[in-house]
């Protein structure tokens, strides 16, 4: 390690103490840009200590991160990760310069798990060579950053191009990952829990997003769909199916908004989490962890840990209220939630919160493709709104058929918005930095330990 090394690693870590430690922030980031600064180089330099996993695509990437956390730990590895979804270079940075890599008990490498934005997966392949890169989805998401899904695929791409050795893991079911002409080893999981005899083949909703061949740009075909662009899928004007799955969901048994049961390879799981779209998120992990020789019981352990991911259906109580937080960021994951919600049994209240600040993409008209009308078929009996764009929001619920709103603009207000609504169930659902918001208010009146 050189001076300019050590001497980025000893700044990284001083201003950690200090933000962390004493003044009880984030301390996401900062540590990160100062360690840049110092040593643009220090990411190559700490590569010899661990191996990495970098966890990429649009939605599902900080559960993904958690879970497969969970899952190597349980099998010995030392995992280093960075919890809070600062996933851009300089939290990545960050996470590794101030984190304590000791020796795995079980004598393999340690492993940093790392959740990498789409659009810093070249600049992190480039400084550090991945043992593997994992793949969730690719959705329509901030368009100002990313553009068409096409593009962000293309900047990920990009990033494996740089490690050629690493192996990829990607969802099968989604289309596009079928595409690129990366040298790389290619693994695949998916669903497999619909029987033949109940295959119904039709070509996927209008508004779908990704859903060409990858061969003739032909409109692909479904026998079932599981959510949005994701399913079994076929070409009918060329010999192109899914490709073959090396993990797949065998069965989905119960869906509720606190977990979810479920098989994978015939193996019988839980989640302490609830959404079909989350069982994504445990099959990706189940597959990592069987990449790295961590046995199916170890995974069932693992996953049936209840504890909270940070901001990611994070259940708490405030006065009295049962209030769990969702994090909603684009069409796709909006409707994920609010299938969700079609399986709460409860009476329970909506608090929406908007920001449109760089994290949560600055353009907010991607919620006239959320599907709020579908809330009239839950149990749903209050709706409130908040955030610095309210006002749009205010506006898309009003046109669903919800004309009768409370409005909190004013984040530091958020106790007593849930105290004002009217069921003892409360979730709710927030764009990210509204999340951060959010979460620092409820740990400042002590309903979150640790506070922010």
């Amino acid at each position: 390690m050189t001076l300019k090394s050590t001497l980025a690693r000893v700044t990284a870590k001083s201003s950690y103490w200090l933000l962390h430690d004493v003044l009880h922030r984030g301390a996401t980031s900062l540590p990160g840009k100062l360690a840049v600064a110092i040593d643009p180089n220090i990411l190559t330099t700490m590569q010899q200590n661990f191996d990495l996993i970098i966890v990429t695509g649009t939605n599902g990437k900080t559960l993904t991160t958690a879970l497969v956390t969970r899952v190597l730990q349980a099998g010995g590895y030392t995992v280093i990760t960075n919890p809070s979804g600062s996933n851009m270079i300089q939290g990545i940075t960050g996470t590794l310069v101030t984190a304590k890599v000791k020796p795995s008990p079980n004598g393999e490498k340690p492993i940093a798990v790392l959740e990498v934005d789409e659009a810093n997966v070249e600049k992190i392949a480039a400084a550090m060579k991945p043992k593997m890169f994992v793949l969730t989805n690719i959705f329509r998401d901030q368009l100002d950053r990313y553009g068409e899904i096409y593009t962000t695929y293309d900047k990920i791409i990009a990033g494996i191009k740089h490690a050629p050795e690493a192996v990829v893991l990607a969802n099968g079911d989604s289309p596009i990952f079928t595409r690129g002409d990366f040298t790389n080893e290619r693994k695949f999981f998916g669903f497999n829990h619909v029987q033949p005899t109940d295959y119904s083949p039709a070509v996927a909703p209008i508004n779908t997003d990704g859903i060409l061949s990858p061969t003739d740009h032909s409109v692909l075909e479904y026998d079932f769909i599981t959510y949005a662009n994701l399913g079994k899928y076929f070409s009918t004007t060329d010999s192109f199916v899914r490709p073959k799955l090396n993990y797949q969901v065998t069965s989905v048994d119960e869906l509720t908004p606190k977990y979810s049961t479920f098989s994978i390879d015939n193996t019988p799981l839980r989640i302490e989490i609830g959404g079909l779209y989350n069982i994504y998120n445990a099959l990706t992990a189940f597959a990592v962890g069987r990449e790295f020789n961590v046995d199916s019981k170890q995974i069932k352990t693992a996953f049936e840990s209840n504890a909270q991911i940070f901001g990611r259906q994070e259940a708490l109580h405030v006065d009295g209220k049962d209030v769990t937080i969702v994090l909603i960021k684009n069409p796709v994951g909006t409707n994920s939630v609010i299938d969700m919600m079609l399986t709460e049994k409860d009476d329970f209240s909506l608090l929406a919160l908007l920001n449109a600040n760089y994290a949560d993409g600055i353009d907010t008209s991607w919620i006239w493709d959320a599907e709020f009308e579908k809330l009239h078929d839950t149990h749903i009996k209050a709706v409130a709104t908040g955030g610095e764009r309210y006002k749009d929001l205010q506006v898309r619920l009003k046109m669903a058929g919800f004309p009768d709103q409370a409005v909190y603009e004013d984040l530091t207000k958020i106790v007593t918005a849930i105290k004002a609504l009217p069921t003892d169930k409360v979730y709710i659902a927030a764009t990210y930095t509204a999340m951060l918001q959010l979460r620092e208010q409820l740990g400042a009146a002590g309903y979150i330990k640790g506070g922010f």
